[in-house]
């Protein structure tokens, strides 16, 4: 049974999420504000975690910058807030997706599916039969183990990150528009996806290179998209 962190300073909030993931049959933790969040994740071994932006003592962008430092289970971000900005901010401090208030229960349940899904088979622990290692130049990952390596020093991706990192080693030197890599990934139709993406490649480049302004392995193509240079 997955465990689902809820985190909001709105009590009503918290229950009406808490009904509709315990009927999928979610074990389900809540708390009322980033510090409360922050202490159940290190007590419990929570597989998501759902939390609002504006909360008291704690707010969710500090509190998921704290949890990023010893976490990196998914992260469903809740905010009354739809401007990209703010949608890229929750991206940048580690988020996995964004839901805007009011949402409708059925599509934050269904986040939180896709979410578990991307994180078991990429960023977990499972292990999949015929999985490989794939190497280019002094950048290799071990599809096994889930291990990035570069120059033999290991480094540490989200699940997302992984996942659109090993698309590419797959097909190195293959352009990928925004879209494709969203739909890829995300498994969803690829609706205002360029920011999301531009934001996750960004912290893609800023752990596998020496130099994420002139990078040696992620590209962009200016018009078309990402390629990792063969």
């Amino acid at each position: 049974m997955n465990k689902i962190l809820v985190c909001d300073d709105d009590k009503e909030i918290v229950e009406a999420i808490s009904i509709y993931l315990e009927q999928e049959g979610y074990e389900v933790f809540k708390a009322y504000n980033g510090k409360e969040a922050i202490d159940m994740m290190k007590r419990e071994s929570v597989d998501l975690l759902i939390i609002d932006v504006m909360m008291p003592l704690l707010d969710g962008i500090h509190a998921t910058l704290k949890i990023r430092e010893f976490s990196t289970v998914p992260i469903l971000f809740l905010s009354a807030k739809s401007e990209d900005a703010d949608k890229i901010l929750g991206l940048n401090v580690g988020a996995d997706d964004y839901i805007t208030k009011p949402f409708n229960p059925l599509e934050l349940v269904a986040r939180v599916k896709s979410a578990l899904r991307r994180y078991q088979k990429l960023g977990g622990s499972l292990k999949e039969e015929g999985s490989s290692e794939y190497v280019l130049r002094g950048l290799r990952i071990n599809d096994e183990t889930k291990q990035v390596f570069v120059d033999d020093e290991q480094i540490k991706l989200t699940p997302i990150e992984y996942q659109i990192l090993l698309l590419m080693m797959k097909n190195p030197g293959r352009v990928y528009s925004s879209e494709q890599i969203y739909e890829s990934i995300w498994k969803e139709d690829a609706f205002g996806a360029e920011n999301t993406v531009a934001v996750h490649i960004r912290h893609i480049r800023e752990k596998i290179e020496i130099n994420p302004k002139d990078p040696r392995y992620l590209k962009v193509v200016w018009g078309v998209g990402y390629k990792l240079e063969a």
